[in-house]
């Protein structure tokens, strides 16, 4: 399954999931599903290196074939034939390679694969969660003629109490010669067309604006979706098709206030790695379901996707929920050392560049997020968050964007984002009041650049292993971190100076045990709240009952 829905009905599309062939640098064989992990085998469970996936396919017809790859990790060569036709690094964001001229019948696709940890990857290092190998997300297979719609985006606005929409179509000529096409653009009721000439290899943009009447707002709880479909015709014959989901949502920041479609909104949620027990990071749909259903049903309205962007079928199903997600680009941690990589300044670029251009559309996405806790507290660590948020602002105005700190009292970068976010563990890394820190935080950010705007706790929470019970409260044990989270969250319900929070974290995760043996037992982070398998812990009943206390705040 590539989304929830189907994005075309004129483009044939084949969905390439199944048994590949693998094969490890070493020369054995294996027989591996895409999409997974292949820690999932049992020779492979701790497994770093490169190997091959191996599939062949059958094309109907004399085409041009474009492939999508929805995540390969970490680095993956994508080879047609033979003919090397894509390179791509960042296991977290989307990539397609388009092979002109492909005659019918059957063809071979190779990925060669790498996760090792090398110079030439600047973000995919040991971390405090693991990087897996393998075809991790799924893969598609279409035909495509002459001219094909490469991407839409879909921008709302609220004027003056009405809803516009303007939608920007990417089309592309794959042909040798110059073409003249249509293009038409449906929603809500609402259609529209125009006429663009493409040259011979080129590729144009469409923009449209239309009103939109007696259209429903997507907002929070209330996920009003609307198919957007745009068709193209060449020589008035029906050539091509990009079908997409939107909603009618508009996101601002008045003061210290988030604002969805004009009311103010108080973030409570989690952050959550895509890990899962023993199949990895390749997350069916049915377990990103159950994942959705525990936040609900612990009154949860918001989602971090730490620390990097997720499976597009988790923000499908976000979009269905009305739940709100902070989506950020793929660094964590880092010193003005790793931040120095010579790699990492593009590597940071092309990973916004795909997250924005593929998940553009989603309703859900709220806030776009960078670089967490890494070096901004140093100049040059400044001058590399300046350069990401002007990228972000490039590319997309309709979403505030934040970083998480942990730089406290030492952070010179408050200023750049529109919103303010720390990360603070009082009560387990450091045995204070919570409230008492928490004061000395607000009041920092509120002498520095962070004056006057929202103000979200983007990580709080304490460890526990699952089972461990201990009436001494000692830590590791799941009364201590009830007690730390409840003593954080009724201190955050008391400040109406917040705009949100974050629990660290939603399940518990793998880490690499290069860096982390020392300090995560199991070689987990075991702040979930519930385990890597979803059994909730005794933290799980204590959300339940104080995230209600969590309101929307008004100036």
């Amino acid at each position: 399954m590539i989304r929830l829905f189907e994005q075309h009905k004129v483009r044939p599309q084949k969905e390439l999931e199944g048994i590949w062939r693998f094969v490890k640098e070493d020369g054995k064989e294996y027989s591996l599903p895409v999409p997974g992990c292949w820690e999932q085998h049992p020779e492979l469970m701790n497994y770093r290196g490169t190997g091959s996936f191996y599939r062949r396919v059958e094309v109907s017809q004399d085409c041009n074939l474009r492939l999508e790859f929805k995540g390969v990790s970490h680095t993956g060569d994508v080879y047609f034939d033979g003919e090397k036709i894509a390179h791509h690094y960042n296991a977290f964001t989307p990539f397609s390679a388009v092979v002109r001229n492909v005659k019918k019948g059957s063809h071979e696709i190779k990925v060669f694969v790498d996760n090792r940890f090398t110079e030439e990857s600047s973000l995919h290092v040991p971390n405090d969660y693991y990087t897996y190998g393998g075809l991790t997300r799924p893969v598609a297979m279409e035909e495509l003629g002459d001219v094909y719609i490469k991407n839409v985006h879909f921008l709302p606005t609220l004027v003056d109490g009405k809803w516009q929409g303007t939608t920007t179509v990417k089309v592309e000529n794959l042909s040798e010669r110059d073409k003249n096409v249509t293009v038409k653009v449906s929603l809500a009721g609402v259609s529209e067309e125009s006429q663009v000439s493409l040259a011979a290899g080129a590729t144009a943009e469409v923009v449209l604006t239309q009103e939109y009447e007696d259209v429903k707002e997507w907002n929070v709880g209330e996920a009003n979706l609307y198919y957007l479909e745009a068709r193209l015709l060449d020589d008035w014959i029906l050539v091509d098709d990009f079908i997409d989901r939107v909603g009618f949502r508009q996101v601002t920041v008045e003061g210290r206030r988030i604002k969805i479609n004009g009311k103010s909104v108080f973030l409570k949620g989690f952050n959550r790695h895509e890990d899962y027990g023993k199949i990895g990071c390749a997350i069916p749909v049915q377990l990103m379901a159950q994942d959705m259903d525990l936040m609900q049903e612990l009154g949860s309205n918001a989602v971090r996707t730490c620390h990097y962007p997720n499976d597009e079928r988790f923000l499908d199903l976000c979009d269905e929920r009305g739940m709100l997600v902070w989506e950020e680009n793929h660094a964590r941690g880092f010193d003005l050392k790793k931040m120095q990589n010579p790699h990492f300044d593009r590597q940071c670029e092309d990973c916004i560049n795909e997250m924005i251009e593929y998940h553009y559309n989603h309703p859900s996405i709220v806030i776009w997020g960078i670089l967490n806790e890494c070096a901004s507290e140093t100049p040059e660590g400044r001058e590399k968050y300046k350069k990401q948020f002007e990228q972000i602002k490039s590319l997309d105005t309709s979403r505030p964007t934040t970083f998480a700190t942990c730089r406290h009292f030492t952070d010179i970068c408050l200023d750049l984002p529109d919103m303010v976010s720390f990360n603070i563990y009082s009560g387990w890394y450091q045995d204070i009041s919570v409230k008492e820190r928490h004061e000395q935080e607000m009041d920092w950010i509120e002498s520095t650049g962070g004056a006057g705007k929202p103000v979200i706790v983007s990580e709080f929470g304490a460890g526990a292993i699952y089972g461990n019970r201990d009436r001494t409260r000692a830590k590791w044990s799941e009364e201590r971190q009830a007690d730390i989270i409840k003593e954080n969250l009724l201190a955050y319900a008391e400040d109406d100076r917040l705009s949100g929070t974050f629990i660290w974290q939603f399940a518990d995760c793998r880490v690499t045990q290069e860096e982390w043996f020392a300090v995560r037992p199991r070689s987990y982070n075991n702040k979930g709240v519930v385990d890597e398998y979803r059994r909730p812990k005794e933290a799980f009943d204590v959300v339940k009952e104080l995230f209600p206390l969590l309101q929307p705040r008004e100036e």
